[in-house]
Order: C-alpha cells, then sequence, then structure tokens
C-alpha cells in the first residue's frame, strides 16, 4: 500500500518557499505521492439565491497542473495524484495536453483523478454544461486515451471532433491512469467499465466494505479484473488520536487498498504545523 499526503493548500498559503519545503520534505520522508484538490472559482455565499457549496471565492486552490509543474522541478521520486479534477467543465484535448506535458516534466509520476463535481456555477464560469456532465465524461476520457497513446486522432463523437490530430509531445505514460472520485451508483458503474481505480473518502473501512464489494461486482460484470482496479483513501488526522494512527493504516491495507493519503486540515493548523504533523505522522506509523 503506498502512503501519501493531501498537499493542504486550503490553508498553506501561497510562500513558494514553504511550499518548496513542504514538497521536498515530503518526499525525503519517503511518502509515495502527493494528492491535491482542485477547484478553478468559488462563489460569493451571498449571491443572489445563496450558496450552500463547502468552498467559497475565499477558499484557496491553487491550479492544480501548474502547482504540479513546480513541485515535479523541485522533486524526483515523489508521485502526482489529482484528487480530483472536474472533467467535465475542461476542453478535453487541453486537459490531456496539460496532463501529458506534466507527465514528461515529471518523468510518467502522473495519476489523473477525475470527477464531475457539483458546483453549477463554476461549470457556468467556464462555459461548459452542468446538466450533461455524467454523459459528457465518459466521451471524455475515450478522446484522452486516443490522444495519449496515438499520434494522430481522428474523433467523432456527440461531444468532440476531432480532425487527423495529434499531441506533441505525447506522454510517458501511455495512457497515463485516470482514477474516479465519486460515489453514485452511476459513477461506480462508469468507472468500473472505463477507470483504472477509485478515490473515495470513507471515514471507516467498515463503512467502505459494501460500496468496495459492490463495485468490485460491476468490475467483474464489465469483464475486467477487480485486482488490477486501484483504491485510494483518505484518512484525516483530526478524526483520530495519535496512539490510532498505526492502527487505522493497519486496517486499510489489511482491506486490500493499494494507496491512503493523510490530509492534515480541519486541525487549525499553519504552514509550519502541517510540516511537523507529516512528519509525526510518518515517525508513528513508518
Amino acid at each position: 500500500m503506498k502512503i501519501g499526503v493531501v498537499f493542504p493548500q486550503l490553508e498553506f498559503g501561497n510562500d513558494t518557499a514553504l511550499i518548496k519545503d513542504y514538497t521536498q520534505t515530503a518526499e525525503g520522508l519517503g511518502y509515495e505521492y502527493l494528492a491535491v484538490y482542485d477547484h478553478v472559482l468559488g462563489a460569493n455565499p451571498d449571491r443572489p439565491g445563496g450558496w450552500t457549496g463547502p468552498y467559497t471565492y475565499q477558499t484557496a486552490f491553487h491550479e492544480i497542473f501548474m502547482l504540479f509543474a513546480y513541485m515535479a522541478a523541485l522533486t524526483e521520486r515523489i508521485e502526482f495524484a489529482t484528487r480530483i479534477v472536474i472533467l467535465p467543465q475542461r476542453q478535453t484535448a487541453l486537459v490531456a495536453k496539460q496532463a501529458a506535458e506534466l507527465d514528461v516534466l515529471s518523468s510518467g509520476r502522473l495519476r489523473l483523478g477525475i470527477g464531475i463535481g457539483w458546483n453549477a456555477v463554476e461549470y457556468e464560469a467556464l462555459n461548459e454544461q452542468f446538466t450533461n456532465r455524467g454523459k459528457r465524461v465518459e466521451e471524455q476520457v475515450a478522446v484522452m486515451r486516443q490522444l495519449w497513446t496515438q499520434p494522430l486522432v481522428t474523433f467523432q463523437g456527440q461531444y468532440h471532433s476531432i480532425p487527423d490530430a495529434g499531441l506533441n509531445p505525447m506522454p510517458i505514460q501511455r495512457p497515463i491512469p485516470i482514477w474516479f472520485g465519486g460515489g453514485a451508483d452511476a459513477v461506480m458503474r462508469r468507472m468500473a467499465r472505463i477507470g483504472d481505480g477509485w478515490m473515495p473518502n470513507f471515514g471507516s473501512v467498515e463503512k467502505a466494505a459494501p460500496k468496495w464489494e459492490m463495485l468490485q461486482g460491476y468490475i467483474r460484470e464489465a469483464g475486467r479484473d477487480p485486482q488490477a482496479f486501484g483504491f485510494d483513501n483518505i484518512i484525516t488526522l483530526r478524526d483520530y488520536p495519535q496512539s490510532q494512527w498505526a492502527g487505522v493504516v493497519q486496517q486499510w491495507r489489511d482491506f486490500g487498498a493499494t494507496h491512503l493519503c493523510v490530509n492534515t486540515m480541519g486541525v487549525g493548523y499553519d504552514a509550519r504545523q502541517h510540516l511537523a504533523a507529516i512528519k509525526t505522522f510518518k515517525s508513528v506509523v513508518g
């Protein structure tokens, strides 16, 4: 089981020296990947009609591909996982280009987590349709995989048209792994057919078990091997005293998770305290 950390960008600030320190510290401690959340815009909660989303315009989100490109230049081994890119609110060929470039610059260290999102305001601002996002994402995945594996692509679908064109440079990983966030039944059936792994956020193994069993059934129905399908969960340190950390990690390892990332946000830490927390966690769990 690979152990990673969630970069705490919502609470970390914009000091590039501190971002560099965090990135290189995480790699030096032996964490195997960095996970980063993604949003492009935040809404004003006082806007007409109100706002009930968990993030607002006051919540900090670094642009995910730019941030990872910066981190890639600072590191040699640690992998990068988007958790998650809201794919249908973005232009497909552009995401394919950005991901391919990041894969090249990181020497093949990218895992692309995608989802369909919940923020209709963000979709509107990015000039993409919110109501058909689930239907579009399947075609988006097909388009990206063709662009990542074929020097020239001719594609005519319901939502995309590529007239004999291709990416250059192409990624090192051909194709880049695509993992899915979300837990609705339609999303689980979709990822079972076309995904490489799942990025849920379960608070316990007991809550995860029935959903994982269901997803494994869908994977078998799709004619695929559940053993080849990844599982990447988050544990949030505010939910556990330090005395339970090692036991919780072992529970997820016994469960069969392929990846587990540690989230230090929500405790009230500043940047230096986030750094201290990932050091302490690593010393406890090994």
